[in-house]
């Protein structure tokens, strides 16, 4: 019985192909062809959207039809189509036509000059392409206001498929108060020679992502991570020989020189190194979610890479959650295993925290964001059914799921089987200097991570937050790889001092100097904003700054679980190899 209700919880996140017509996309001659109607909203607000009839433009005539979310993406994103009214037909040429009139009042007229004032935008869609047209414009003093009336649609189709929309404004009608504006339109077909698998080529910027900059960048972080690499094996190896050697000498000593000598390094600490770290629970946590979020990114990615994903409203959103919930084993596993290997007890309540961990981040920032969002009445506030369908997900998906995980991990991988023994008495830990100190380390240790990724930070943000559609998931997949190299390699380097000035409590500063990049992310998101976009006001401030702060804390949890996994195998490894009493 499980099986079938996970399936049924996890419909709305998957595409509905039932109907015809626009989910086909295949049409016959004077098939009715929907324009939908979908937000309006400030130019230089991406996010900050409202439903298009919020303002007061009229309908048209035909008979209205309504349309459901198809996918857990379109509503969480907050599409809202509504139909327009329009009578279009496949290959039917019309010529200009009025379709409704706006009976001009004050409150109508200030209305649309607010809208013109900031810049207001709106989208359409047809056969699920995009099309933007702009509400208004102001005359050069900004005493008078104008509104455009006449949308002139140009379509184009090849065989029986549409493959280009483009619209044109016209009819510029000055607002004046207690007068009847009428609005019209007109359809002109054409035939394309644009295959229907090309058709959103048009939106895509090859310009902009594929600068010699981008590929600059690419380049320069590869220089980076050969440099790293070969600066770790160089210190590591031949540092750990010179251990090797001089503690290989000390065991042909006997006790009295051994003790009159000067006894340092990492191998000093061998009884306290694989102690558990402090706070268990938590720390297991974050590393099963940090593992988590890797395998979403790694799949996430790979999936955009094969599928066009930006063709299809929400489906990226929608792909995240499901492949998300598919993979809450890999939390419980890697998270229950090292509680487990730690001495936890309270397995339970670690795989409560560990699951909803990251849901419960993004819910609640979420939760923040819809109350401003239900305030300005945008089409950005969460309907409730959504609301419950993700804490549906939640609970009957990610936590079962999570529990198998969990189970495994125990059970598979959860024994304590270190190199060596773990000391009943701590060590005492010395003093050393100041850059040698965990918080110091820490502070330091994200700058190189970050410093790999900042430059498809750019492009990343101004995708996500601007009118660009990202699709070069082959440069992010690249940008992952040199992310994980590069934070590994740093993460080893400074647990190597670190254990070398005979402090052992390496696990939380692994973690935490990798984690460290969200730091510098989040401060990066302040630079992008106050310099490289235009937004105002408190809904997009609020929408702008709280996603940032979930985004930058989930990478800062996969890298520092990244950083702890590579770490934890360089440790584990040295204590292996070297002899101990």
């Amino acid at each position: 019985m499980a099986a079938p209700g996970l399936l049924l919880l996890l419909l709305p996140l998957l595409p509905l192909r039932a109907r015809a017509d626009e989910h086909e996309h295949t049409y016959q001659d004077k098939e009715e062809v929907v324009l939908w109607m979908n937000t309006v909203g400030p130019y230089h607000n991406r996010q900050e959207t409202y439903k298009y009839f919020s303002l007061p433009f009229c309908v048209g005539s035909k008979k209205s039809i309504g349309h459901y979310h198809e996918t857990l993406g379109e509503a969480l994103q907050g599409v809202e189509l509504e139909f327009s009214g329009l009578d279009i037909k496949f290959k039917d040429d019309v010529m200009q036509t009025t379709y409704c009139e706006v009976d001009l009042d004050k409150g109508r007229r200030d209305a649309f000059v607010y809208a013109i004032k900031n810049h207001y935008w709106y989208q359409m869609y047809i056969d699920d392409l995009p099309i933007w047209g702009i509400v208004g414009e102001a005359d050069e003093n900004g005493e008078d206001y104008y509104l455009w009336t006449y949308k002139k649609l140009e379509i184009g189709f090849n065989g029986n498929r549409i493959v280009d929309v483009n619209l044109t404004s016209e009819g510029k009608v000055k607002l004046v108060p207690n007068t009847k504006i009428q609005m019209s339109y007109s359809v002109k077909w054409k035939k394309s020679d644009v295959k229907f698998e090309d058709r959103f080529d048009k939106y895509l910027d090859p310009s902009f992502f594929q600068h010699r900059i981008h590929w600059f960048s690419i380049f320069n972080s590869f220089m980076m991570v050969i440099f790293l690499v070969g600066l770790v094996s160089m210190i590591l190896m031949r540092t750990l020989r010179k251990d090797y050697a001089r503690y290989s000498k000390e065991e042909e000593m006997d006790d009295m020189d051994r003790d009159l000598g000067d006894e340092y390094g990492w191998k000093q600490v061998h009884g306290d190194v694989f102690r558990p770290s402090s706070h268990p629970l938590i720390f297991s946590s974050l590393i099963g979610s940090g593992c988590q979020i890797f395998a979403v990114s790694l799949i996430v990615i790979i999936v955009a890479m094969i599928e066009d994903l930006y063709t299809e409203r929400g489906s990226m959103l929608s792909t995240a959650i499901f492949v998300y919930a598919a993979t809450s084993p890999v939390n419980g596993y890697f998270g229950g295993s090292l509680y487990a290997r730690q001495g936890g007890r309270r397995w339970i309540k670690q795989m409560f925290i560990g699951a909803f961990l990251i849901p419960a981040m993004v819910c609640g920032t979420a939760f923040f964001i819809n109350f401003i969002a239900i305030y300005y009445h945008a089409s950005r506030a969460i309907p409730f059914a959504t609301m419950v369908a993700v804490c549906c997900i939640c609970f009957f998906v990610i936590l079962p799921l999570n529990l198998v995980g969990t189970i495994l991990g125990r059970n598979l991988s959860g024994q304590p089987n270190f190199p060596c023994r773990v000391n009943a008495v701590p060590r005492p830990i010395p003093e050393k200097k100041w850059f040698m100190e965990p918080a110091v380390i820490v502070c330091l240790g994200g700058i190189l991570p970050f410093g790999s990724i900042f430059i498809e930070m750019y492009f990343i943000f101004t995708s996500f937050w601007a009118y660009k559609i990202y699709y070069v998931y082959g440069f992010m997949m690249l940008v992952l790889v040199i992310l994980c190299i590069v934070t590994v390699c740093v993460t080893i380097v400074c647990t190597y001092f670190l254990l070398n000035a005979e402090d052992y409590r390496w696990q939380w500063t692994s973690f935490l100097s990798a984690a460290s990049t969200a730091i510098y992310v989040y401060m990066y998101s302040f630079y992008y904003y106050f310099f490289k976009t235009k937004m105002y006001g408190l809904f997009q401030t609020s929408f702008y700054f709280g996603y940032m702060a979930v985004f930058s804390t989930a990478l800062g949890i996969m890298c520092g679980a990244i950083g702890y996994m590579g770490t934890s195998a360089f440790v584990r490894k040295i204590y292996t190899n070297v002899k101990i009493d």
